[in-house]
């Protein structure tokens, strides 16, 4: 059973291996010459009627069993990501930033690494990117692949009210843009 254990580690590590190596090829990885801006907010599908999604947990920063239900009544703007992906890493600073644009009462981001370490990988990176006070929450396992597809991150999923998905995109997103503010600020809107 320990071999087999080890077998998939292995296995694990391969495959994050291979997708670190292919990761340049995400949109925004390329030097930007001064004033270039590639945001793709205009890349983010809106969907034509709201998507019921099943509720599946993932752990806050105390380890404890966490869901979208927490947070109904709110726009969540749930960004998934990891530490071996570097536009995701590039994205973060502007999605903290895009949390503080808002009142908590109406909108919430929930950033959510995949790590397969967790906390323990998460917390010293984003202490050594200067972001001690960025609070991730933890999906180790990928639990909500059962509704999200994340075979490509960054990917950002944004869901009503209701918690039901409303739109998602699936790569970079300059979330400082003009565009990905009014957006939001769109879908807060709607009551």
């Amino acid at each position: 059973m320990k071999r087999m254990a080890n077998l998939l580690k292995v296995s694990l590590l391969m495959l994050t291996c291979l997708s670190i190596s292919t990761v340049s090829a995400y949109p925004g990885m390329q030097k930007q010459a001064e004033g270039e801006s590639q945001t793709n907010v205009g890349l983010i599908s809106v969907l034509p009627q709201p998507f019921p999604i099943a509720v599946v947990p993932f752990k806050n920063e105390q380890g404890e069993a966490v869901d979208f239900s927490q947070h109904k009544g709110k726009i969540i703007m749930v960004n998934m990501w990891a530490t071996w992906c570097p536009p995701c890493v590039r994205e973060l600073p502007a999605v903290s930033r895009l949390s503080e644009k808002f009142d908590k009462q109406d909108f919430v981001v929930l950033p959510i690494s995949i790590d397969l370490e967790g906390k323990a990988k998460v917390e010293p990176f984003l202490k050594e990117l200067g972001m001690d006070t960025f609070n991730s929450y933890y999906d180790e396992t990928q639990n909500l692949r059962e509704v999200f597809p994340l075979d490509t991150i960054p990917a950002t999923f944004i869901l009503n009210r209701d918690g039901e998905l409303i739109a998602f995109v699936r790569t970079f997103v300059d979330w400082d843009d003009k565009q990905a503010t009014e957006l939001i600020q769109g879908f807060i809107g709607k009551q």
